[in-house]
């Protein structure tokens, strides 16, 4: 398995599997290194993307791991991985954010994420936001 920035040639997989993101955003988010690639014999297998909260604050925004890898610890690889990017930028902290009916929680719970507030959208259930700080070196 192989984490890597996405690059151009990863554009086709990211769009027809990322239902949450508009397409215009693609590209401009494989040019600043804002969605990771995950790989296993050059195949793309998942992938994780993030922005800025207040355009201060690392926020993954979305990870996707093909549902036959899953359960065998890629996905926590890959944000230790992202993490441990935001680090080497000198961020002290991190964020994301999961749905209450969404298993995703105790994913992030597990892997030291706080619960930091909620947000309420009309016809969703509550989306939970979650924060992290890192650990300085």
């Amino acid at each position: 398995m192989k984490i890597d920035f996405a690059i151009e040639s990863d554009y086709e997989y990211i769009s027809l599997k990322d239902k949450h993101i508009h397409k215009t955003l693609i590209r401009p988010k494989i040019k600043e290194n804002e969605i990771l690639i995950v790989r296993e014999s050059n195949q793309e297998i998942g992938w994780m993307r993030y922005g800025f909260f207040w355009d201060n604050t690392p926020f993954m925004n979305m990870i996707w791991i093909d549902e036959e890898y899953r359960g065998t610890g890629i996905g926590k690889k890959v944000v230790h991985y992202w993490e441990e990017l935001m680090k080497q930028k000198g961020f002290e902290m991190v964020m994301t954010s999961t749905q209450s009916n969404e298993g995703a929680q105790h994913f992030y719970r597990k892997l030291g994420y706080r619960d930091a507030g909620s947000l309420m959208l009309e016809n969703e259930p509550l989306e939970i936001i979650l924060t992290k700080k890192l650990n300085k070196n």
